[in-house]
Protein backbone atom coordinates (compact mmCIF):
# COMPACT_ATOMS: atom_id res chain seq x y z
CA UNK A 1 0.00 0.00 0.00
CA UNK A 2 1.69 3.29 -1.21
CA UNK A 3 1.12 6.15 1.36
CA UNK A 4 1.27 10.00 0.78
CA UNK A 5 1.59 12.59 3.01
CA UNK A 6 0.56 16.12 1.62
CA UNK A 7 1.29 19.42 2.84
CA UNK A 8 0.53 18.35 6.57
CA UNK A 9 0.05 20.79 9.71
CA UNK A 10 -0.53 19.53 12.49
CA UNK A 11 -1.76 22.36 15.43
CA UNK A 12 -2.03 21.15 19.05
CA UNK A 13 -3.39 24.35 21.33
CA UNK A 14 -1.98 26.86 18.24
CA UNK A 15 1.55 25.14 18.80
CA UNK A 16 2.51 23.39 15.44
CA UNK A 17 3.78 20.24 15.81
CA UNK A 18 4.35 19.70 11.98
CA UNK A 19 5.03 22.69 9.33
CA UNK A 20 3.61 21.86 5.70
CA UNK A 21 5.13 18.54 5.68
CA UNK A 22 4.96 16.02 2.39
CA UNK A 23 6.33 12.03 2.06
CA UNK A 24 5.55 9.60 -0.44
CA UNK A 25 6.07 6.17 1.20
CA UNK A 26 5.87 3.48 -1.73
CA UNK A 27 4.48 -0.01 -1.03
CA UNK A 28 6.70 -2.42 0.40
CA UNK A 29 9.56 -0.35 1.93
CA UNK A 30 10.86 -0.15 4.77
CA UNK A 31 11.13 3.27 5.63
CA UNK A 32 12.37 4.75 9.14
CA UNK A 33 10.91 8.29 10.74
CA UNK A 34 14.37 9.67 12.33
CA UNK A 35 14.96 12.54 14.61
CA UNK A 36 15.65 14.43 17.94
CA UNK A 37 12.68 14.59 20.78
CA UNK A 38 10.18 17.20 19.16
CA UNK A 39 11.28 16.77 15.67
CA UNK A 40 7.28 15.49 15.02
CA UNK A 41 8.74 12.11 13.82
CA UNK A 42 5.78 10.58 16.23
CA UNK A 43 3.09 13.07 15.28
CA UNK A 44 3.42 12.21 11.78
CA UNK A 45 3.73 8.60 12.45
CA UNK A 46 0.05 9.16 14.60
CA UNK A 47 -1.39 10.81 11.43
CA UNK A 48 -0.43 8.13 9.15
CA UNK A 49 -2.17 6.01 12.00
CA UNK A 50 -5.18 7.81 12.14
CA UNK A 51 -4.74 8.66 15.68
CA UNK A 52 -4.45 12.74 15.07
CA UNK A 53 -6.45 14.53 12.67
CA UNK A 54 -4.17 16.89 10.39
CA UNK A 55 -4.91 20.51 10.91
CA UNK A 56 -4.77 21.10 6.89
CA UNK A 57 -3.47 18.67 4.08
CA UNK A 58 -4.29 14.87 3.24
CA UNK A 59 -3.10 11.92 3.84
CA UNK A 60 -3.53 9.39 0.80
CA UNK A 61 -3.76 5.83 1.53
CA UNK A 62 -2.82 4.71 -2.50
CA UNK A 63 -5.13 7.16 -4.55
CA UNK A 64 -8.00 7.35 -2.00
CA UNK A 65 -7.85 10.12 0.59
CA UNK A 66 -7.89 8.89 4.19
CA UNK A 67 -7.56 11.74 6.27
CA UNK A 68 -10.95 11.39 7.60
CA UNK A 69 -11.37 7.60 7.77
CA UNK A 70 -10.24 5.70 11.69
CA UNK A 71 -7.71 3.75 12.82
CA UNK A 72 -9.82 0.65 12.03
CA UNK A 73 -10.38 1.67 8.43
CA UNK A 74 -6.94 2.25 7.67
CA UNK A 75 -6.26 -1.32 8.34
CA UNK A 76 -3.48 -0.41 10.86
CA UNK A 77 -0.85 -2.64 12.46
CA UNK A 78 0.61 -1.15 15.63
CA UNK A 79 4.02 -1.68 17.10
CA UNK A 80 4.91 -0.10 20.29
CA UNK A 81 8.14 0.73 22.78
CA UNK A 82 6.31 -0.83 25.62
CA UNK A 83 4.83 -3.87 24.00
CA UNK A 84 0.93 -3.50 25.20
CA UNK A 85 0.45 -7.27 25.64
CA UNK A 86 -2.41 -8.26 27.60
CA UNK A 87 -1.19 -9.87 30.63
CA UNK A 88 -4.14 -12.46 31.32
CA UNK A 89 -4.26 -13.93 27.64
CA UNK A 90 -1.42 -16.58 26.60
CA UNK A 91 0.80 -15.71 23.78
CA UNK A 92 -1.69 -17.72 21.17
CA UNK A 93 -4.35 -15.71 22.15
CA UNK A 94 -2.53 -12.30 22.17
CA UNK A 95 -1.18 -13.12 18.57
CA UNK A 96 -5.25 -13.87 17.83
CA UNK A 97 -7.25 -11.04 19.42
CA UNK A 98 -7.17 -8.86 16.78
CA UNK A 99 -9.01 -11.19 14.34
CA UNK A 100 -11.05 -12.62 16.84
CA UNK A 101 -12.77 -9.10 17.78
CA UNK A 102 -13.29 -8.62 14.30
CA UNK A 103 -17.02 -7.94 12.76
CA UNK A 104 -18.87 -11.34 12.27
CA UNK A 105 -19.10 -10.62 8.81
CA UNK A 106 -15.15 -10.23 8.09
CA UNK A 107 -14.27 -12.33 11.12
CA UNK A 108 -12.33 -16.43 10.20
CA UNK A 109 -13.68 -19.29 11.78
CA UNK A 110 -12.04 -20.28 15.04
CA UNK A 111 -9.92 -22.89 13.49
CA UNK A 112 -8.45 -20.49 10.79
CA UNK A 113 -7.78 -18.12 13.45
CA UNK A 114 -5.65 -20.58 15.32
CA UNK A 115 -3.98 -22.00 11.89
CA UNK A 116 -2.58 -18.28 11.36
CA UNK A 117 -1.54 -17.34 14.69
CA UNK A 118 0.30 -20.28 14.88
CA UNK A 119 1.83 -19.19 11.96
CA UNK A 120 2.63 -16.14 13.39
CA UNK A 121 4.68 -17.47 15.73
CA UNK A 122 6.15 -19.64 14.01
CA UNK A 123 7.18 -16.65 11.75
CA UNK A 124 8.50 -14.31 14.37
CA UNK A 125 10.38 -17.64 15.80
CA UNK A 126 8.55 -18.63 18.97
CA UNK A 127 6.70 -22.00 17.84
CA UNK A 128 6.11 -23.93 20.86
CA UNK A 129 5.40 -21.04 23.13
CA UNK A 130 2.01 -20.50 22.47
CA UNK A 131 0.78 -21.34 25.63
CA UNK A 132 2.92 -19.18 27.84
CA UNK A 133 2.16 -15.74 29.42
CA UNK A 134 3.69 -12.61 28.36
CA UNK A 135 5.07 -12.75 31.79
CA UNK A 136 7.28 -15.30 31.11
CA UNK A 137 8.88 -14.28 28.11
CA UNK A 138 11.69 -11.97 27.66
CA UNK A 139 11.57 -8.42 26.59
CA UNK A 140 12.94 -9.14 22.90
CA UNK A 141 10.49 -12.20 22.95
CA UNK A 142 7.43 -9.82 24.00
CA UNK A 143 8.81 -7.55 21.25
CA UNK A 144 7.91 -10.54 18.72
CA UNK A 145 4.84 -11.34 19.70
CA UNK A 146 3.64 -7.60 19.75
CA UNK A 147 4.90 -8.01 15.71
CA UNK A 148 3.43 -11.01 15.42
CA UNK A 149 -0.15 -9.64 16.37
CA UNK A 150 0.38 -6.68 14.42
CA UNK A 151 0.58 -9.10 11.60
CA UNK A 152 -2.35 -11.04 12.33
CA UNK A 153 -4.43 -8.62 11.34
CA UNK A 154 -2.79 -8.54 7.35
CA UNK A 155 -2.64 -4.81 7.77
CA UNK A 156 -2.16 -2.42 4.86
CA UNK A 157 1.08 -0.36 6.76
CA UNK A 158 3.05 -1.79 9.74
CA UNK A 159 3.53 1.35 12.47
CA UNK A 160 6.29 0.94 14.78
CA UNK A 161 6.62 3.24 17.74
CA UNK A 162 10.93 3.23 18.97
CA UNK A 163 9.99 -1.08 18.57
CA UNK A 164 12.85 -1.79 20.55
CA UNK A 165 13.69 1.60 22.70
CA UNK A 166 13.29 -0.50 25.85
CA UNK A 167 15.87 -3.29 25.40
CA UNK A 168 18.92 -3.75 26.19
CA UNK A 169 22.25 -3.25 23.43
CA UNK A 170 22.22 -6.60 22.04
CA UNK A 171 18.82 -7.57 22.26
CA UNK A 172 18.28 -4.47 19.96
CA UNK A 173 20.96 -5.62 17.88
CA UNK A 174 19.71 -8.82 17.26
CA UNK A 175 16.18 -7.86 16.69
CA UNK A 176 16.70 -5.22 14.23
CA UNK A 177 18.76 -7.82 11.59
CA UNK A 178 15.70 -10.02 12.66
CA UNK A 179 12.93 -7.65 11.64
CA UNK A 180 14.75 -6.66 8.48
CA UNK A 181 14.88 -10.33 7.41
CA UNK A 182 11.36 -10.49 8.38
CA UNK A 183 10.57 -7.43 6.25
CA UNK A 184 11.87 -9.07 3.16
CA UNK A 185 9.62 -11.74 3.54
CA UNK A 186 6.71 -10.43 4.10
CA UNK A 187 6.77 -7.42 2.16
CA UNK A 188 4.59 -5.07 4.60
CA UNK A 189 5.11 -1.49 3.86
CA UNK A 190 6.24 -0.69 7.04
CA UNK A 191 7.17 2.77 9.17
CA UNK A 192 9.00 3.08 12.01
CA UNK A 193 9.76 5.75 14.29
CA UNK A 194 13.55 6.12 16.13
CA UNK A 195 15.70 8.54 17.17
CA UNK A 196 18.90 5.59 17.19
CA UNK A 197 21.01 6.71 13.89
CA UNK A 198 22.54 3.38 13.82
CA UNK A 199 18.70 1.37 13.73
CA UNK A 200 17.45 3.82 11.23
CA UNK A 201 21.18 3.02 9.02
CA UNK A 202 21.02 -0.87 9.32
CA UNK A 203 17.11 -1.12 8.67
CA UNK A 204 15.82 1.22 6.65
CA UNK A 205 15.26 1.35 2.45
CA UNK A 206 15.09 5.12 2.79
CA UNK A 207 15.20 7.72 6.19
CA UNK A 208 13.05 10.86 6.35
CA UNK A 209 15.73 13.24 8.77
CA UNK A 210 13.44 15.43 10.90
CA UNK A 211 14.16 18.56 12.59
CA UNK A 212 11.59 21.04 14.59
CA UNK A 213 8.62 20.09 12.31
CA UNK A 214 10.12 20.12 9.44
CA UNK A 215 11.55 17.02 6.88
CA UNK A 216 15.18 17.99 6.41
CA UNK A 217 16.07 15.14 4.18
CA UNK A 218 14.98 11.86 2.53
CA UNK A 219 16.65 9.64 1.00
CA UNK A 220 18.54 5.98 1.40
CA UNK A 221 20.17 5.16 4.16
CA UNK A 222 24.22 5.95 1.80
CA UNK A 223 22.89 9.11 0.47
CA UNK A 224 22.03 10.36 4.25
CA UNK A 225 24.75 9.28 5.72
CA UNK A 226 27.52 10.08 2.55
CA UNK A 227 25.65 13.55 1.27
CA UNK A 228 23.55 15.14 3.74
CA UNK A 229 21.84 17.75 2.61
CA UNK A 230 21.99 20.48 5.20
CA UNK A 231 24.37 21.17 8.68
CA UNK A 232 21.83 19.78 10.68
CA UNK A 233 21.59 16.52 8.82
CA UNK A 234 25.46 16.16 8.78
CA UNK A 235 25.50 17.25 12.32
CA UNK A 236 22.74 14.68 13.54
CA UNK A 237 23.69 11.49 11.67
CA UNK A 238 26.65 9.93 12.87
CA UNK A 239 29.47 12.31 14.43
CA UNK A 240 31.03 15.29 12.88
CA UNK A 241 32.96 18.28 13.24
CA UNK A 242 32.78 21.93 11.96
CA UNK A 243 35.08 24.57 11.64
CA UNK A 244 34.31 28.18 10.04
CA UNK A 245 35.80 28.74 6.65
CA UNK A 246 36.42 31.51 4.01
CA UNK A 247 36.76 30.91 0.27
CA UNK A 248 39.43 33.08 -1.45
CA UNK A 249 41.72 32.30 -4.92
CA UNK A 250 40.04 28.90 -5.29
CA UNK A 251 40.73 27.43 -1.72
CA UNK A 252 39.34 26.89 1.81
CA UNK A 253 41.13 29.08 4.28
CA UNK A 254 40.82 28.50 8.33
CA UNK A 255 41.96 31.20 10.48
CA UNK A 256 43.48 33.16 7.58
CA UNK A 257 45.52 30.32 6.46
CA UNK A 258 45.52 27.99 3.73
CA UNK A 259 44.12 24.09 4.39
CA UNK A 260 44.90 22.66 1.31
CA UNK A 261 41.39 22.02 0.31
CA UNK A 262 39.93 23.68 -3.11
CA UNK A 263 36.73 25.74 -3.16
CA UNK A 264 35.08 25.64 -6.52
CA UNK A 265 33.64 29.12 -7.86
CA UNK A 266 29.91 28.54 -6.33
CA UNK A 267 30.89 28.07 -2.76
CA UNK A 268 29.87 30.68 -0.33
CA UNK A 269 32.88 33.36 0.77
CA UNK A 270 31.71 32.80 4.33
CA UNK A 271 31.11 28.62 4.89
CA UNK A 272 31.49 25.70 7.45
CA UNK A 273 33.53 22.73 7.31
CA UNK A 274 31.56 19.59 7.80
CA UNK A 275 33.87 16.53 8.17
CA UNK A 276 33.70 13.54 9.86
CA UNK A 277 36.52 11.83 11.88
CA UNK A 278 38.10 8.89 9.82
CA UNK A 279 37.66 10.94 6.57
CA UNK A 280 41.13 12.73 7.45
CA UNK A 281 44.47 12.22 6.29
CA UNK A 282 47.55 13.34 8.55
CA UNK A 283 49.77 15.37 6.64
CA UNK A 284 53.67 15.81 7.03
CA UNK A 285 54.12 18.79 5.24
CA UNK A 286 52.20 21.39 2.85
CA UNK A 287 48.65 23.20 3.97
CA UNK A 288 47.12 21.57 6.68
CA UNK A 289 44.58 22.32 9.99
CA UNK A 290 46.60 22.27 12.91
CA UNK A 291 45.65 20.82 16.20
CA UNK A 292 46.92 20.12 19.82
CA UNK A 293 45.97 16.91 21.55
CA UNK A 294 43.68 17.30 24.33
CA UNK A 295 41.95 13.63 25.07
CA UNK A 296 41.95 10.27 23.39
CA UNK A 297 39.99 7.37 23.39
CA UNK A 298 39.44 4.00 22.05
CA UNK A 299 36.67 3.75 19.62
CA UNK A 300 36.40 -0.42 18.31
CA UNK A 301 39.70 -1.01 16.62
CA UNK A 302 40.35 3.42 16.37
CA UNK A 303 41.79 6.40 18.89
CA UNK A 304 39.54 8.95 18.76
CA UNK A 305 41.48 12.07 19.30
CA UNK A 306 39.99 15.52 20.21
CA UNK A 307 42.09 18.02 19.33
CA UNK A 308 41.89 22.21 19.97
CA UNK A 309 42.28 24.34 17.50
CA UNK A 310 43.36 28.13 16.72
CA UNK A 311 40.53 30.38 17.92
CA UNK A 312 38.80 28.04 20.07
CA UNK A 313 37.68 25.57 18.26
CA UNK A 314 37.43 21.50 18.19
CA UNK A 315 37.53 18.82 16.05
CA UNK A 316 37.86 14.90 16.09
CA UNK A 317 40.03 12.87 14.27
CA UNK A 318 40.15 8.77 14.45
CA UNK A 319 43.70 7.43 14.18
CA UNK A 320 45.07 3.78 14.25
CA UNK A 321 44.71 2.33 17.47
CA UNK A 322 48.62 2.10 17.66
CA UNK A 323 49.59 5.91 17.00
CA UNK A 324 50.91 7.63 19.78
CA UNK A 325 48.62 10.19 20.00
CA UNK A 326 50.43 11.84 23.35
CA UNK A 327 48.57 14.78 25.12
CA UNK A 328 49.85 18.04 23.98
CA UNK A 329 51.48 16.66 20.36
CA UNK A 330 50.52 18.77 17.79
CA UNK A 331 48.57 16.86 14.78
CA UNK A 332 48.37 18.30 11.09
CA UNK A 333 45.79 16.34 8.96
CA UNK A 334 43.47 17.45 6.45
CA UNK A 335 39.88 15.85 5.49
CA UNK A 336 39.47 13.60 2.67
CA UNK A 337 35.86 14.01 2.42
CA UNK A 338 34.09 17.37 2.97
CA UNK A 339 31.23 19.23 2.54
CA UNK A 340 30.33 23.02 2.67
CA UNK A 341 27.35 25.28 3.93
CA UNK A 342 26.88 28.52 3.92
CA UNK A 343 27.94 30.07 7.53
CA UNK A 344 24.24 31.73 8.05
Amino acid sequence: MDVRVTNVRKEFDRFPALHDVSLDIVSGELIALLGPSGSGKTTLLRLIAGLEVPTSGRVFFGNTDASEWSVQQRNIGFVFQHYALFRHMSILENVSFGLKVRPRSTRPPAGEIRRRALELLDLVQLSGLEKRYPNQLSGGQRQRVALARALAIEPAVLLLDEPFGALDAQVRRELRKWLREMHDRTGHTTVFVTHDQEEALELSDRLCVMSQGKIEQVGDPDTIYDTPGSPFVFGFIGESSQLPVTTAGGELRFDGQSIGLPADANAPANARLFFRPHDVDLVDSGPSLLGTVTASRRVGGTRRVELALDGGHHAEIDLPFDHAAIESSRIAFRPRRWQLFAAS
